[in-house]
């Protein structure tokens, strides 16, 4: 099928049922997000989309395929084929007997075209039957759909289908699916299509502008004699050709006779030279006679390196036990005359042909370029969703080097001040006997051991809601209530060393083999911070809080989580569990009161190290912020 097909199908499903519901189901299906309209993509594809759409939506095929029948009609409306559809028939009768006439003109832009066919049959008790013809099984519930769209807009009428029967033709060559339905149309008078199906295009006119009136009536008036000599007829004609019932050819135009001249030998049939390629049906004045009211497309059979395709009607003529096929060549372009060695010139005058093919010589080129375009479209779309990869990528770089909110500003040019914090609270740590370590072992390590314990501690930070300020050697610095005030500052950043002691433990000491330990300590107080540097700038934190959370690191034990008498006094009330040290004498400070943490009475050790799945927030900000979107989702569901 056509990307005009799987365009349809995206388009329903998007109008219908959102674009969340596409992209779930083109995920699932495999397939593209677009489809260009003039390229021939694989029934499976469409076939595939279909069947993961029933599933999806929980909807029966058949109510499926009905809902894409109905929006089918209106999809090829907006795509600009409203007039040319309204211009088919005036009446449902007449515009189901002209679709495989519009599917033939299709087709000549459409080369690769597949499509169904329809005929209309009149039963003798006055009942209206649709035939429906498809290559393609199981899809005859759009029928009813589309049929019942054309009804109601076109003709101000309802339509209700049902299928009588459903088997493969014995008319028609190949595995074909044939089904019928009783059709069954009421206009808005109220009369049913039984009433009117047999009126004539002047009853039709004088029952629109003379209600309740139909004595005006016409009946044609054929002379006695025709009046047209056979030579004239057949230069007229120039490729017609008469056959009996024994499809022995009895007469052909000049051109018929130039370009197949075995068709004049004695008892030559049609059969011998053409096979009937629409519709496909045996080649027998029996089939031909059923699908009368059908274009039939005749085929050559391949003479020298020439095939010559015919388009036409078929006439019965009942006096005669004769079929006229009043044809012309079937041809979509310039380059299809000339490989057929014909001219323009050997087109008769009246026959639209000529002007059919220079028009379409020139869609087909603006159709080749609309392609272009599509594809020049659909590259674009691929560029730009690899360029937001690597935008993704690169803002997360950037985003790992600064706070968010600092290295947006920087993109967008704006110079970055610097900040006053009156209350945060930082964390130093460094591994114990690292110079030891870096002496008795090789540098890669070193790398690997340092590696593996900043990506733990890299986690935390963000379970913790933390800003990683920056790593030297073996040196670990964090700080909370900045970028971003919290209140909680000092809370997040003692879960997180009681954390960083736990994860240390998992880390590999490579000189002795036993897991290594670090030194963590920790001061509350103000910092002014900013963005130093150019070329590499750095979010920087500055003021003596910084040297006094250094000191408490430099001056704490192995394995221990050294506090300051301020940060102390932040968590004295939070049910952390906190020994004093003491008075220490700290370098550059004096006499200072330490404290060591020990660890958290009221949070467990998974919910600290973020292992705990679907847990409640461990500060209060968090729960604040949980407790809004819940509410949020509670209105948005009432709202639904």
């Amino acid at each position: 099928m056509y990307g005009f097909i799987n365009s349809c199908l995206q388009s329903l499903v998007i109008e219908r049922f959102g674009q969340v519901t596409w992209d779930k189901l083109s995920t699932l299906a495999g397939v593209q997000d677009t489809f260009m309209t003039y390229t021939v993509y694989d029934d499976i594809l469409t076939l595939s989309l279909v069947k993961e759409a029933c599933s999806l939506l929980d909807v029966p095929a058949d109510v499926l395929l009905k809902l894409f029948g109905e929006h089918f009609f209106l999809f090829c409306k907006q795509a600009g084929y409203d007039t040319m559809l309204r211009t088919l028939g005036g009446n449902l009768i007449e515009f189901i007997g002209n679709l495989d006439a519009l599917h033939s003109y299709l087709a000549l832009s459409y080369q690769e075209m597949n499509a169904p066919s329809f005929r209309v049959e009149m039963t003798d008790d006055g009942k209206m039957l649709l035939h429906y013809y498809s290559d393609r099984k199981g899809l005859y519930h759009i029928v009813p759909g589309i049929m019942e769209a054309v009804a109601r807009e076109f003709f101000d009428s309802k339509v209700t289908m049902v299928v009588l029967n459903q088997s493969e033709e014995d008319e028609r060559t190949g595995k074909k699916e044939h089904v019928v339905f009783l059709v069954k149309q009421t206009n808005q008078a109220g009369k049913t299509r039984d009433q009117v199906a047999s009126l004539t295009l002047l009853e039709w006119v004088c029952l629109i502008y003379f209600p309740g009136s139909l004595q005006c009536t016409f009946s044609p008036c054929y002379p006695n004699k025709l009046w047209m000599e056979e030579k004239a007829f057949c230069n007229a004609f120039p490729f017609h050709i008469v056959f009996d019932e024994d499809l022995k050819v009895r007469q052909t135009g000049v051109n018929i006779q130039k370009f197949v001249p075995g068709l004049q030998a004695r008892d030559a049939t049609l059969d011998q030279y053409f096979t009937i390629i629409h519709p496909q049906v045996t080649f027998t004045i029996r089939s031909i006679r059923k699908f009368i009211n059908s274009q039939f497309v005749l085929k050559s059979y391949k003479d020298k390196h020439t095939t010559l395709k015919l388009r036409g009607q078929m006439v019965w003529m009942e006096s005669l036990g004769c079929m006229l096929y009043l044809c012309s060549p079937k041809l979509r372009n310039l380059q299809e005359l000339q490989d057929v060695g014909l001219h323009l010139s050997d087109l008769a005058q009246h026959d639209v042909t000529r002007d059919l093919v220079l028009l379409n010589q020139q869609r087909l080129a603006e159709m080749e370029l609309t392609n272009q375009l599509e594809r020049k479209k659909e590259e674009l779309r691929i560029l730009s969703q690899h360029l937001e990869a690597e935008k993704h990528k690169t803002e997360t770089l950037l985003y790992a080097m600064l706070p968010r909110h600092i290295a947006n500003q920087l993109k967008d040019g704006k110079s970055v001040k610097a900040g006053d914090f009156e209350v945060c609270t930082i964390l130093f740590s460094d591994v114990v006997t690292f110079t030891n370590i870096c002496a008795a072992c090789e540098p890669i390590h070193i790398v690997h051991m340092l590696n593996s314990m900043y990506s733990k501690f890299d986690r935390l930070t963000n379970i913790h809601d933390i800003y990683k300020v920056e790593t030297i050697g073996d040196a670990y610095m964090v700080v909370g209530g900045v970028p971003v005030p919290t209140e909680t500052h000092s809370h997040r950043v003692a879960n997180f060393a009681l954390g960083m002691r736990i994860a240390a433990r998992e880390v590999t000491n490579p000189v002795t083999g036993k897991p290594i330990q670090i030194r963590v300590g920790l001061h509350t107080g103000p910092v002014l911070a900013g963005v130093v540097g150019e070329k590499m700038p750095r979010y920087c934190l500055f003021g003596d809080t910084v040297n006094t959370a250094s000191r408490m690191e430099s001056h704490g034990l192995p394995d221990h989580i050294h506090l300051s008498s301020s940060t102390y006094r932040c968590l004295k009330d939070a049910g952390f569990n906190i020994q004093e040290r003491g008075q220490i004498e700290v370098k550059g400070k004096g006499q200072m009161t330490t404290y060591f943490l020990l660890g958290n009475l009221l949070v467990s050790e998974d919910s600290i190290m973020g292992r705990k799945v679907g847990g409640t927030g461990l500060y209060r900000e968090d729960l604040q912020k949980a407790s809004h979107h819940q509410v949020q989702s509670v209105q948005l569901c009432s709202v639904v």
